[in-house]
């Protein structure tokens, strides 16, 4: 019996050292590597080491799937973090409320109370928190606590707060675009992890939108709106809505706020309407830079057209003068010059009958007349820029192409080079359009041919430039000029229109468009401001030339070297005499002007013979 039992011993003893001496191996000697199936749903996925810096340029993180959306140069305006949902099995704990204390060590906003009543229910899933850090997630993993678990997920952050925020939009819970460019590039974003580069420049834009705020504080407007564009591209490197929010707060940012201004706020541009009525008659061959017309207040039905103030200009102006002085009588002239049918195809043929092609879901249409009710009065009033109501991209889209050789651009919110290649055929066409002079170093912004629809001749485009800087040197855009940057623009102020009907008398939306350099144009720069108050600096006054064109200014002082464009003031006699137009050019020999006996733009005419010849 001792015997038996002695081998029975030495047996098992046999047996549990080999078991010890395995266990030795699998844990000590010789760990074997867990698969990862088996600890992924528990364990973050380590970063990897990155001492150089190499992976910034790219901002991709290997356990997010949205890609990252970055400005011009790469500084990131949104992307998306690494977190984790915790939740648990109630079914596995043991104790709900020593989970809950442990829980609480690492989350000190959870709610204890809540927390063990949904961890006592008899279900096999419960959230306990959202968009933990990795850091956390590691620190509950450490808890050793059953039934706990993890979901990999990711939290959409916008490092920059309120810059571009209503550009930007935001993304709901399951990570898909609900607003702005997040919801426009919601499919490319999810499933291209190559970085999003938009044709922004924080720089740029950091600038509109401090001068804008500070315009908007001055003359206590209640919003405001700023563009830099480049007309040769269409690319958009700022726009400012204000009031705005920060992007990371989307879900309780005011209506307001959100409001972008630039494309979605429809406004009477005014003013700077009458840059189009002067490019519509010259490029139609209606009108001549030397024909003359009437300021003198037209009465229509119970309404008076007439200029705010007269005792500055004659009671007939040639072109150059109604643009400078900016004469609301001369410009319904030049409208029915061109008459009701011709007046609406033009406007239709530079993109302001529709949306703006932008890349923003927001982008609204205009308001504009229909056709049936496009009679004579409707002709004189969109001569000047009331009775319609456009978005200030489409202005500056419509200022562009006056400028850049008579090429309707396409705005975009995307670099140049990462645009979608597969365009369709009329995008690819690359007509022949305004050419930089030999002074261009071409190695700023998009120095390329502007690429879009021809809509004027170059020659009617050059004349438009000199007639656009002649409102700078000597009409009402004055306060725009910034030396050495050959600055061209139009001024508008429209009154508002009332939540009943009717304008409101004093209560503007003032807006001056503007590009820089005139001699060699590359940029567009719009401000607007909504019902500006006036100051004792303005007298009162709150038309655009004492708030929105001073305001271009100072952006274009200071963002003029941030785009490689430094003012010439050596060149200044040359540069100005190349831009030169006078502000009553000559008949020349052979022609008759239209004037004084010879206006057939004259309403009490309409009824009589055809219009005179040129």
């Amino acid at each position: 019996m001792h015997g038996r039992l002695l081998v029975a011993g030495m047996g098992f003893l046999a047996i549990y050292g080999a078991v010890a001496l395995k266990a030795t191996f699998a844990t000590v000697l010789m760990p074997m590597e867990p698969e990862k199936r088996q600890i992924a749903p528990q364990v973050p996925e380590i970063p990897k080491s990155d001492p150089r810096g190499e992976m910034a340029g790219d901002f991709v993180l290997p356990s997010v799937k949205r890609a990252t959306i970055t400005d011009r140069n790469g500084q990131a305006l949104a992307l998306s973090l690494p977190v984790a949902q915790v939740y648990a099995n109630p079914m596995e704990l043991i104790d709900p409320e020593d989970a809950t204390k442990k829980l609480k060590t690492v989350l000190p906003k959870l709610d204890e109370a809540e927390t063990v009543r949904r961890l006592s229910l008899k279900k096999q899933f419960v959230y306990i928190a959202r968009d933990i850090s990795p850091v956390q997630e590691i620190a509950i993993n450490n808890l050793g606590i059953p039934g706990i678990y993890f979901e990999a997920g990711e939290r959409r952050h916008y490092p920059l707060g309120r810059t571009a925020a209503q550009i930007m939009g935001s993304v709901d819970i399951d990570d898909h675009g609900i607003a702005g460019v997040e919801r426009f590039f919601d499919q490319r974003l999810n499933s291209d992890r190559t970085p999003l580069r938009l044709s922004l420049d924080v720089r740029v834009q950091a600038v509109a939108h401090d001068e804008l705020a500070a315009a908007k504080d001055e003359f206590s407007a209640i919003g405001a709106s700023a563009i830099v564009m480049d007309v040769r591209t269409g690319e958009i490197l700022a726009m400012v809505s204000l009031p705005d929010y920060d992007a990371n707060d989307f879900n309780h940012a005011p209506n307001d706020a959100r409001f972008n201004r630039a494309v979605t706020g429809m406004y009477e541009p005014g003013s700077t309407f009458k840059l189009q009525t002067a490019a519509m008659g010259l490029q139609l061959g209606v009108v001549h830079i030397w024909d003359r017309f009437s300021t003198i207040p037209i009465r229509v039905g119970r309404f008076t057209i007439r200029d705010m103030k007269t005792d500055h200009f004659a009671p007939w102006l040639s072109l150059p003068g109604v643009l400078a002085y900016s004469s609301n009588p001369a410009a319904a002239h030049i409208a029915l010059d061109v008459g009701a049918q011709r007046q609406q195809d033009w406007l239709r043929n530079m993109g302001f009958f529709n949306r703006v092609p932008v890349e923003l879901p927001e982008a609204g249409r205009p308001l504009v007349p229909a056709s049936k009710n496009w009679g004579i009065s409707t002709v004189m009033t969109v001569g000047f820029g009331h009775g319609v109501a456009e978005p200030p991209l489409a202005i500056v889209r419509g200022t562009a192409a006056t400028v850049n050789g008579g090429i309707l651009l396409k705005p975009t919110l995307v670099a140049r080079d990462q645009q979608d290649e597969a365009q369709t055929p009329e995008a690819k066409v690359r007509p022949v359009a305004y050419k930089p002079d030999e002074t261009d170093n071409g190695d700023d912004i998009g120095a390329q041919t502007p690429v879009g629809t021809r809509v004027l001749s170059e020659k009617t485009s050059a004349l438009l430039r000199k007639l656009l800087r002649l409102d700078v040197t000597l009409g009402s855009g004055k306060s725009a000029e910034v030396p050495g940057y050959y600055v061209g623009g139009k001024t508008g102020t429209a009154e508002k229109i009332g939540a009943h009907g009717g304008y409101l008398k004093h209560v503007n939306v003032s807006a001056f468009t503007s590009v820089f350099p005139m001699n060699n144009p590359h940029y567009a720069v719009y401000v607007m401001l909504d019902s500006p108050q006036g100051t004792a600096a303005t007298h009162g006054w709150t038309t655009a030339a004492w708030n929105a064109a001073p305001t271009v200014k100072k952006i274009i002082s200071r963002v003029g070297p941030i785009l490689n464009q430094f003012p010439d003031t050596a060149n200044k006699d040359a540069i100005e005499a190349s831009l030169a137009i006078p502000m009553n050019p000559s008949v020349p020999a052979g022609y008759r002007a239209l004037g004084p006996g010879n206006d057939p733009g004259d309403p009490r005419n309409q009824a009589h013979s055809p219009k005179t010849q040129h």
